[in-house]
C-alpha cells in the first residue's frame, strides 16, 4: 500500500489523528503508535491489550494484522521498514479496553452509533455527508437551472427527478463530470411502425378531448408525416449500423425529437411523453420501477427548456433513468 492512500480522520478532544484507510477492505489500519496517540496511552499499554485480545480469542491474528512499508527517521537517516498495522476490529477492541479519557469518549461515541444502528436500522456518517454535500447541492442547482424559465415545473417535480436519479448517485459525478451514459443496454431489434403510433396518439387525443383537456388542435401535425419522419429518424442507419443501436436510445431520442421539433400545432410535450411510454411498453422495457409520473413530467419539461446544444446531456439523463448506469459502469 502506498503512502498516498486515502486517510480517515478520527476526531478526538485534542485534535485529529490520521489513520490508514483500506478502500477495498472498507477498513482502517493503524500502528501501535497511532493507537497510543488516539487513546492517550503509551505503546506498551497498547501492546499488552493486543496480546490479551489475541490470547482470549476475541480476534484472530492473521486477518487483523497487515504489514505496510513506512519511511521513518532514525537518527539522521530515513529508513523504510515494514510495520505491523491493525485493522478496525482491533482499534474498536482496544478502545473498549483502554482506560483513558479519549478511550472513554470513543466508547461513548461507539455505543451511541451502535444503538442508533440497532434501533433505527441505519447509521449516518457525518464526514461523508460533509465531503459530498457541496457537490450534491451543485447538481441539484444544475437541474433547477435547466428549468428556471419554466413556470409549469413545480418544486416537487424537480425533487422527484432528483430522487429518481439518486439511486445512481448521478448527483455526485455523472451530471457534473459529463459521465452520463451514451448508450443503453438493450440491443433487441424491434421494429415499431409509425402507423401504430399514429393510432395510439389518436386514442389519446379523443380521450383528452372527451375530458375537456384538449382541443382538435392537439396532436394535429403542422406538416404531413412529421411524426412518421421522427419515427424513421430513430431507426435510421449509417454504414449498415443503427445510429441509435439500443432501445433505450431510440426511446430517449423519440421523446427528445417530438418535444424539440414541434411537429404538432398543440400538445407536443404531452404527445412526446405518451409516445415515449408507448414505445417502452411496446419494446418490453420495464420502466415502472424506475420512472415515476413526476419524473417523466420533469424530464419532459427539462428537455423542452434545454438548449439544443445540451441534446446529448438530455439524452443521457433519460438513458440514466431507464438503465440506472453511468458511462463508467
Amino acid at each position: 500500500m502506498s503512502e498516498e492512500n486515502k486517510l480517515i480522520v478520527y476526531q478526538t478532544d485534542d485534535g485529529a489523528i490520521a489513520l490508514r484507510a483500506d478502500a477495498e477492505q472498507e477498513t482502517v489500519w493503524a500502528t501501535q503508535k497511532q493507537l497510543a496517540e488516539v487513546f492517550g496511552v503509551n505503546v506498551p499499554t497498547i501492546n499488552e491489550h493486543i496480546k490479551n485480545i489475541f490470547q482470549t480469542g476475541e480476534l484472530e491474528e492473521k486477518p487483523t494484522i497487515r504489514k505496510f512499508r513506512i519511511v521513518q527517521k532514525e537518527g539522521k537517516r530515513e529508513v523504510a521498514r515494514n510495520i505491523d498495522h491493525y485493522n478496525l476490529d482491533m482499534i474498536i477492541s482496544v478502545g473498549y479496553r483502554v482506560n483513558s479519557k479519549t478511550a472513554t469518549n470513543f466508547r461513548k461515541w461507539a455505543t451511541k452509533t451502535l444503538k442508533q444502528h440497532i434501533t433505527q436500522g441505519y447509521t449516518i456518517n457525518p464526514r461523508r455527508i460533509v465531503q459530498n454535500y457541496d457537490t450534491f447541492l451543485h447538481a441539484v442547482e444544475e437541474v433547477k437551472a435547466l428549468a428556471q424559465d419554466n413556470q409549469q415545473l413545480q418544486t416537487d417535480d424537480v425533487l422527484a427527478l432528483v430522487t429518481a436519479f439518486a439511486q445512481t448517485w448521478f448527483s455526485l459525478e455523472s451530471y457534473d463530470e459529463d459521465n452520463l451514459p451514451t448508450q443503453g443496454s438493450n440491443r433487441s431489434s424491434i421494429q415499431l411502425e409509425a402507423g401504430e403510433l399514429y393510432k395510439a396518439v389518436a386514442v389519446l387525443k379523443q380521450d383528452l378531448i372527451g375530458k375537456g383537456q384538449a382541443t382538435p388542435l392537439f396532436a394535429q401535425e403542422k406538416s404531413e408525416a412529421s411524426l412518421q419522419g421522427i419515427v424513421g429518424n430513430i431507426y435510421q442507419s449509417a454504414f449498415g449500423e443503427d445510429v441509435y443501436p439500443t432501445l433505450e436510445e431510440k426511446a430517449a431520442n423519440l421523446l427528445y425529437f417530438i418535444i424539440k421539433n414541434h411537429p404538432f400545432n398543440d400538445g407536443n410535450k404531452r404527445t412526446a411523453a405518451f409516445a415515449f411510454i408507448w414505445f417502452l411498453q411496446k419494446a418490453g422495457i420495464d420502466f415502472k420501477g424506475k420512472l415515476t409520473p413526476e419524473a417523466l413530467t420533469s424530464i419532459t419539461l427539462l428537455i423542452a427548456e434545454s438548449n439544443p446544444a445540451s441534446k446529448e446531456r438530455m439524452i443521457g439523463l433519460v438513458i440514466l433513468l431507464l438503465t440506472g448506469k453511468t458511462s463508467d459502469e
